[in-house]
């Protein structure tokens, strides 16, 4: 597996160390989905740091947006990749999860040992309404780099429409405006053409800096390597405990989830959903909203409720395991089949996205994905409040409504940090715990 280290351009180079502080912190604060996770990342290392130009960012985000799975920390692996190589990639990707993997764990198992804590679904209250903040501003955020003229709002517009009301499949919007861009590039270039960064060579990977040098070789020895890692775990439970164990089929389930779930959470949960509920029996659909609820309002990735549909599956038939240690096995094993192939995607196939970003005609046809992908989470953002600004009772959830306002405000206008709206956020919400 080839490293790339990055080549200093204007910028010093930041080190192992610092890029690994960023990135603990990215995990620790990546709430509000793909949406906002994306947005915190481009403000760390785009805005804040210059370590990658908005056009790299937005390159490596188009390539991390045709893949199955969790773009977000498809898209971290790529960023650590090009600062600093095959480690940079899986501290960034791992970093990206962990935090929010351990934190769910231990919330499911209060879950379902104690049932509902009333102080934690408060301070959740408060940070169901940051998350809507957050979501919203990085909705705002996307669209103005994104946008640039008429075609790239009609574009957006159409892809919002298309997967709101239509239902279309992610993975045909994504392909269709892919399609569009190299028509249009090929007859229209300066309309699909990206636009360069603006302060070329002021950021540590500029728009010049080389970093790939894709070889066939080296791609299949990458390849087999992670797929290796990804199924030797799988392979092991299915020795020790048979094909019919809940951890041999659980393993199973999600590293096929895995390949096969293009246009991240909100579109493979019906499936899960069905599956774990209706087919397998690890858990009630109640449970499944619960678990829902608890991956939107902690930070990594939204897909991390696949933990948790692990870790009950496994909870409710243990043998030869205690529940807990049975339930830390399946949340383990499911989030490592889950993310895992990030790693294989991305160190396999970037060289070689890297390697033609000179290409114009994929350039367009990358900038209308972009556009497209602008419509898609905008529709992420309509979905989320329509089920957080509500309550079960069709009433308008007031404190969340003006917690989000607060919190969208602060962050566009008050140029607040995610730090202090989530801070303030949680508080507000264990304050109106205890009022309430």
């Amino acid at each position: 597996m080839p490293d790339h280290p990055a080549e200093t351009a204007a910028l010093r180079s930041p080190t192992f160390r610092e890029a690994l502080a960023v990135w603990w912190k990215i995990g620790l604060l990546s709430f509000g989905g793909p949406t906002g996770q994306i947005a915190l990342m481009h403000t760390e290392l785009v805005d804040r740091r210059r370590w990658v130009t908005e056009s790299r960012f937005l390159h490596a985000l188009n390539y991390c947006m045709l893949l199955p799975g969790p773009e977000a920390q498809q898209l971290s692996v790529y960023i650590g990749w090009l600062l600093h190589g095959r480690w940079g990639g899986i501290v960034a990707g791992t970093l990206f999860v962990l935090p929010g993997a351990v934190l769910l764990w231990l919330l499911s198992w209060v879950a379902i040992v104690y049932g509902q804590v009333p102080w934690i679904g408060a301070v959740f209250h408060g940070l169901k309404a940051a998350v809507l903040g957050l979501v919203l501003h990085a909705v705002l955020r996307l669209g103005a780099k994104a946008l640039k003229n008429p075609a790239m709002w009609t574009l957006a517009g159409t892809a919002f429409v298309a997967i709101y009301f239509l239902h279309a499949p992610f993975p045909l919007i994504i392909a269709l405006a892919g399609a569009i861009g190299l028509v249009g590039g090929k007859w229209l270039p300066q309309i699909f053409q990206p636009a360069k960064s603006h302060g070329n060579g002021q950021s540590v990977i500029s728009d010049e800096t080389s970093t790939a040098h894709p070889s066939l070789v080296a791609s299949i020895r990458t390849a087999l390597f992670w797929i290796a890692v990804w199924g030797a775990p799988v392979a092991l439970v299915w020795l020790c405990l048979g094909r019919g164990h809940v951890l041999t089929q659980e393993s199973l389930f999600f590293s096929k989830a895995a390949v096969v779930t293009f246009g991240g959470a909100y579109a493979v949960l019906p499936y899960v959903t069905q599956q774990a509920v209706e087919t397998h029996g690890w858990l009630t659909a109640p449970q499944m909203l619960d678990g829902l609820g608890l991956a939107e309002t902690t930070p990594g990735p939204l897909i991390l409720v696949l933990q948790y549909v692990g870790f009950l599956g496994a909870w409710h038939q243990p043998a030869p395991f205690s529940p807990l240690v049975a339930a830390t096995l399946g949340a383990a094993l499911t989030s490592w089949c889950t993310f895992v192939p990030s790693f294989l995607f991305i160190f396999t196939g970037a060289p070689y996205i890297e390697a033609l970003r000179g290409a114009k005609l994929l350039g367009c046809a990358l900038s209308s994905i972009t556009a497209a992908v602008v419509g898609v989470v905008l529709n992420l953002a309509v979905w989320f409040a329509l089920g957080v600004l509500w309550t079960r009772g069709g009433d308008v959830d007031w404190f969340t409504l003006i917690v989000a306002v607060g919190a969208f405000a602060g962050l566009q206008w008050g140029r607040w940090n995610v730090v202090r709206v989530v801070l303030v956020s949680a508080l507000l919400g264990l304050l109106s715990g205890r009022l309430f």
